[in-house]
């Protein structure tokens, strides 16, 4: 750091601005390549600018190599060509940004090249890039520095720019089943819509603890119950819980409601947004998930919730003995004295059930236990209509038929807060008021988007896709 600071105080003695305020380009590295023949028969002069990341010297011939978002393209400096000027470049190193002028040519191992006629500094790196900082593969550094790791892996970055793709063909779909998209509060004084611990905070304006949301979904039916029949979100969501290759605390959610439809409504609409996704993404609509490969091709299996945890566990499920639970739940490892009822069932299915799935899976017709803002099945009482999206022992989507009977939604929340289940630290009498006043039947949709990416773009943990995980704080 201290060589490159004298050498921004000899660019200040030369009246040169290192960190001038603009740079005007005419192409982009990609534009260069694709236009390579129609740039070197017009002998066009082109403008570019890159981060500089390679650099070779031969006496009065300089060969750099820049970086800019779409790829790297070489540039020759002359001495013949630049006079005095040729010196200037003894104030540049690795990392620092570029601006170029000059033509297009192509070298005789057939790289394509700038001959430069003009450059000047961009912005000068304090910092050198870390030692062997191409091919970064420190996994520390990587999530706890996104930038070096974009600087270093340019595969990282294509890996974002498809999460945006991703988004956008989310957005592109909804829109066109007629969707309206809006926007609901992150913060929230009484938390709900899942079963999970809040973040809590403090509003000063008002005076009162606020709880950054775990769902949005209460306020997306309020919107259901307003007039609006095609509702989503894309939110961001928070829940003050573990950390690891499935979950991260704040995380971002898809979130759609339709009046007059049904789960299996929206169970028809998921298949056909993956469809939508796997034929934009992925041509031959295969995806490779770590050590599996599976095919898109619909329709997607179903498997019933209850059936297949009652022949894991030969147990009927429903109707056994607390102590016959508690048994099971040991044999496996786990701890059924910390766990409510509801808890105990959920695990069970994730850990002998789910982490099986490979193939896209819808997983139907769940315990009403573990889902209070769902219908109760039409044909059996003690389930609801519900199902779960999941893939590679993941859970992608989550859907409802909602619960619109207020009476039965009190006595739903009721039961949550004598059993101290998580996702309701009180009655939320406002979204209960709201259903007094009538909400048509609807089929509500959750999808996690970080998750979704992770599996359409094969990467391991739900860090890759994410931007800046939260990491702990460095000693």
């Amino acid at each position: 750091m201290e060589e490159r600071l004298k050498k921004i105080e000899n660019l200040r003695k030369m009246q040169i601005n290192p960190y001038p305020y603009r740079f005007d380009r005419t192409h982009k590295f990609s534009e260069i390549k694709s236009r390579f023949d129609d740039l070197t028969s017009s002998q066009q002069a082109v403008s570019i600018a890159g981060r500089i990341v390679a650099v070779r010297g031969h006496g009065k011939t300089v060969f750099c190599t820049l970086q800019d978002e779409t790829d790297n393209l070489q540039v020759y400096l002359r001495q013949q060509d630049l006079g005095e000027k040729f010196a200037l470049f003894d104030n540049f190193d690795i990392g620092d940004f570029i601006g170029v002028k000059g033509k297009v040519f192509k070298t005789k191992t057939g790289e394509i090249t700038i001959v430069v006629e003009e450059y000047l500094m961009l912005s000068k790196s304090l910092r050198p890039l870390p030692e062997k900082w191409h091919g970064l593969t420190d996994i520390e550094i990587r999530y706890r520095k996104r930038y070096l790791d974009l600087i270093a892996n340019p595969e990282v970055k294509e890996i974002f720019k498809k999460r945006t793709m991703v988004m956008s063909l989310m957005r592109k779909f909804f829109d066109g089943q007629g969707f309206i998209e809006v926007e609901t509060p992150v913060l929230q004084p009484i938390y709900g819509g899942a079963a999970a611990q809040p973040f809590k905070t403090f509003y000063n304006a008002l005076d009162q603890d606020m709880y950054l949301r775990i769902a949005d979904e209460l306020y997306l039916k309020r919107l259901i119950v307003g007039g609006f029949e095609k509702v989503y979100e894309f939110c961001k969501d928070f829940r003050n819980e573990g950390l690891d290759r499935l979950h991260n605390p704040e995380f971002t959610m898809l979130e759609s409601y339709q009046a007059y439809t049904d789960y299996e409504g929206v169970l028809e609409m998921v298949e056909s947004l993956f469809e939508y996704l796997v034929d934009n993404l992925l041509p031959d609509r295969t995806i490779k998930f770590q050590d599996k490969t599976v095919i898109f091709t619909r329709p997607f299996k179903r498997l019933k919730y209850v059936d297949a945890l009652n022949q894991k566990t030969g147990l009927d499920i429903l109707k056994a003995a607390s102590r016959d639970i508690d048994r099971v739940c040991t044999g496996i490892g786990l701890k059924p004295e910390t766990m409510t009822p509801g808890a105990k069932i959920d695990k069970l299915f994730s850990e002998l059930v789910q982490k099986d799935i490979t193939e896209p899976t819808f997983v139907i017709d769940y315990p009403k236990l573990i889902s209070p803002l769902a219908k109760a099945h039409r044909s059996d009482p003690d389930v609801v209509e519900r199902f779960e999206l999941m893939m590679f022992g993941s859970e992608l989507a989550n859907a409802f038929s909602e619960l619109n009977d207020p009476v039965e939604q009190r006595a739903r929340f009721k039961a949550q807060l004598e059993q101290k289940e998580e996702g309701i630290g009180e009655i939320d009498e406002d979204f209960l008021e709201a259903l007094e006043y009538g909400m048509p039947p609807t089929g509500g949709l959750g999808i996690g988007v970080d998750r979704l990416c992770m599996v359409l773009l094969s990467q391991s943990s739900l860090r890759d896709v994410i931007l800046f995980p939260q990491m702990r704080k460095e000693l």
